[in-house]
């Protein structure tokens, strides 16, 4: 028997575009839970830059309209949601912990003692840790083990990789929220989410790179071993793309991006010499028809500078070597054309542009890169509210065991 579907909702507070997408989530025994799409909400953003909030009415204007347009979809009231943070104030580092086994069996309490030890790192005050993520553990010099739980051993050692963030960063995010009326269950650093929206398990195990290339930033997330490696934030974006559009053309900024999305192409070699389109001008001048060859030619330098600073930020962390499936792209900027190809070009790797796939109901408005954070976020929600189900019921049997031993302690 299913059991009765849950609401989450992923909060994807962008660059350029704030997206809210509601699922309905059912567990069901033996499987993945099955999440299905009731609705979607997007609206413009002006008061991010690069990630980080900058005007808080801008953004709390964005979060209502996406949150309006997502209720009316979905035909239900929102008040909770999993938020995503980005930006350059991310940063990320490897640590490593080492305890005793208490029992000569490795339980809960040891896994969790251990995973404790691995976070007690020194982090400034105005920091806060976002994720503590394990990759693996190690009992008794036995390495490579995913699942300690039962196993004997005498020393348990943990391999984490710690996310943090600036705390004023997320900070603005949960004001934000609740001048909306929300409530934020977590805050999920965005290309962790999108990883779990776009990456397979194969591509987890064998190495791959995510890069979540967004309006104002581009995320970077390294899997291997079915483990998160490595993560990293690029202070470039779309927006760079677009602004150079506009400087080269003459136009406006909007012009630019319209004119990227609909025609933009990262290749030359790919783009005819005969091609034309009409380009607005600035200052109430006529528009001008202008060969597309041109506009490529303005994008394919600064798609290749950006991904040419991507492998070098690679090679400085020695992930190189970890790249086995090559790259998934994703975010907005991902749907240029020829941006695929431009990426093998660089890092001499299978490289290929992923969207969300495993959802049901409203899938074909989210199938498409820009919706991989949201969607991973819904995804997070889930599968944190099915640990967190799964860990309150194992609290509630433990302490009622706890009261039948003392019950017979008491009477025999």
């Amino acid at each position: 028997m299913s059991r009765k579907g849950s609401t989450i909702v992923g909060l994807d507070i962008g660059t350029t575009v704030v997206t809210v997408v509601v699922a309905e989530v059912v567990e069901e025994p033996g499987s993945a839970p099955k999440i299905t799409i009731t609705g979607v909400g997007t609206s413009p953003s002006r008061g991010l830059r690069k990630g980080v909030v900058i005007n808080i009415e801008s953004t709390v204007h964005a979060i209502s309209n996406a949150v309006a347009q997502a209720e009316t979809m979905a035909g239900c009231e929102i008040s909770s949601v999993f938020a995503s943070i980005s930006g350059s104030h991310i940063q990320s580092l490897n640590s490593h912990g080492i305890v005793g086994v208490r029992d000569r069996e490795v339980s809960s309490y040891d896994i969790d003692k251990v995973i404790e030890a691995a976070k007690a790192v020194a982090i400034p005050l105005d920091r806060e840790v976002l994720h503590v993520l394990a990759q693996e553990f190690i009992i008794d010099d036995q390495d490579g083990i995913k699942e300690p739980l039962g196993i004997s051993g005498v020393r348990l050692e943990a391999r984490v990789h710690i996310v943090t963030g600036a705390v004023a960063s997320a900070q603005n995010i949960v004001k934000c929220a609740n001048r909306c009326g929300l409530n934020v269950q977590d805050i999920v650093f965005a290309p962790l989410a999108s990883g779990r929206a776009v990456v397979t398990a194969e591509e987890q195990e064998l190495g791959v790179c995510l890069v979540d290339i967004g309006a104002g930033t581009c995320d970077l997330t390294v899997f291997h071993g079915g483990a998160v490696r490595h993560t990293s934030v690029i202070p470039l974006g779309g927006n760079h793309i677009t602004n150079d559009i506009a400087a080269g053309l003459r136009t406006p900024i909007a012009a630019a991006e319209a004119i990227k999305c609909e025609h933009g192409n990262a290749q030359t070699n790919q783009v005819s010499d005969v091609d034309t389109i009409t380009v607005p001008s600035t200052g109430g001048r006529q528009p001008r028809v202008l060969s597309k060859l041109l506009l490529s030619s303005i994008i394919e330098p600064r798609v290749q500078e950006l991904f040419q600073l991507i492998q070098r930020g690679l090679i400085k962390a020695q992930c190189e070597e970890f790249l086995t499936s090559g790259l998934v792209l994703t975010g907005g900027t991902a749907n240029l054309g020829g941006i695929a190809q431009a990426a093998e070009q660089v890092f001499q790797l299978p490289v290929r542009v992923g969207a969300p796939e495993q959802v049901a109901g409203l899938s074909e408005l989210v199938n498409t890169a820009q919706y991989a954070t949201p969607v991973g976020l819904v995804q997070f929600g889930a599968e944190a509210t099915r640990v967190a189900r799964f860990s309150g019921a194992k609290g509630r049997l433990s302490r009622t065991m706890k009261k039948i031993g003392n019950w017979f302690g008491e009477h025999f």
